[in-house]
């Protein structure tokens, strides 16, 4: 059966690409879950401008926002398949397809800020995590910024220990699961739609997001608690179907690329803006009251979640860590 569906997909390549020799537009449709507003549909929405013009109408990008063709759980299934050419799922999303690495972006305080996130998403690091998706039918071609993470709450959430007893909304993640029971939270993962409601009815307590997904999902209106903690990271990682990549004319690819390169820059350009301008709006609403953490709250939640490394090490790769923590200066 396998084999039976990489034939028809490469099939699919060779099709695609014998259109565009004969003058007929590529289609590629581009399915993601958010908003068209977040920086990831404003990217998508960019990469579509760009890849147009560059392949100078040979190639015809169709942007899908809100799941309308796959939900959350179904994209990368959908993407190996060929049942669509592109999607930028979250980085936590890889672990069940068996490629572990990517749970790395997962760990908490990893990243202590854009630059050395960047060094790692951009550098040779993240070339070769890209690269090893190759195995699996997709061809990874770029790393989209969300932003960094804060908790909100009920209650107010200052310290590690104030977290205990809580149910805490997270992506499917193994890392995320071990970061919430260290903490002693009950991990829930609910759809992030979804997050509102379960939010509002009492059957979850908090949650964790960049604040331009907790403006854009409404989450200020049903947190009365939040801590700035930007204590880990949710990106994605824009991905195609390899058949259908390695099937296109070289200067198609080309031109695509190019546009894929400026498309990055745009979006993770705009995740820091939005994230900030997200915060403002939602302090000014003064639905939910923002904490700053102190330095030494800071450094107590840091040694309260570096158990996760050690507990995770085997599944992602201690290597892969050592490396990461030595790129953004934080070796031990």
């Amino acid at each position: 059966m396998k084999s039976l569906a990489a034939l028809i997909i490469a099939t699919l390549g060779l099709l695609l690409a014998g259109q565009s020799q004969a003058g007929e537009a590529i289609v590629l449709r581009f399915s993601h879950v958010v908003a068209p507003d977040t920086p990831k549909g404003l990217g998508a929405e960019k990469f579509k401008e760009l890849a147009e013009r560059y392949t100078q109408g040979r190639v015809k990008v169709e942007v899908y926002p809100l799941a309308q063709l796959y939900r959350d759980q179904e994209e990368l299934e959908a993407v190996q398949l060929g049942a669509v050419e592109m999607v930028a799922p979250s980085l936590a999303k890889f672990g069940p397809l068996g490629i572990k690495e990517f749970e790395v972006f997962d760990l908490p305080y990893l990243f202590p800020g854009w630059a050395a996130l960047h060094a790692v998403t951009q550098g040779t690091i993240g070339k070769e995590l890209l690269a090893g998706l190759d195995s699996k039918g997709i061809r990874g071609l770029a790393f989209w910024d969300n932003g960094f993470k804060i908790m909100s709450a009920n209650r107010p959430i200052h310290m590690p220990q104030d977290l205990a007893g809580l149910r805490m909304r997270i992506q499917p993640s193994r890392v995320l699961q071990a970061q919430m029971k260290t903490l002693g939270v009950v991990p829930q993962i609910i759809p992030l739609p979804a997050v509102h409601q379960a939010l509002e009815m009492g059957v979850t307590d908090g949650t964790e997001n960049p604040p331009s997904n907790m403006l854009v999902q409404r989450l200020s209106e049903v947190q009365p608690h939040a801590t700035l903690s930007n204590h880990g990271y949710l990106g994605y990682a824009v991905i195609v179907n390899k058949a259908f990549w390695d099937g296109l004319p070289r200067d198609i690819r080309s031109a695509l690329e190019r546009a894929m390169s400026e498309a990055t820059q745009y979006t993770n350009r705009i995740a820091e803006t939005a994230n900030a301008e997200a915060l403002a709006k939602m302090k000014a609403a003064g639905t939910t009251l923002f904490h700053e953490q102190t330095s030494a709250e800071r450094e107590a939640w840091i040694k309260a979640l570096e158990p996760v490394y050690a507990d995770v090490a085997a599944r992602i790769g201690k290597d892969r860590i050592d490396a990461i923590r030595a790129v953004t200066g934080l070796t031990q």
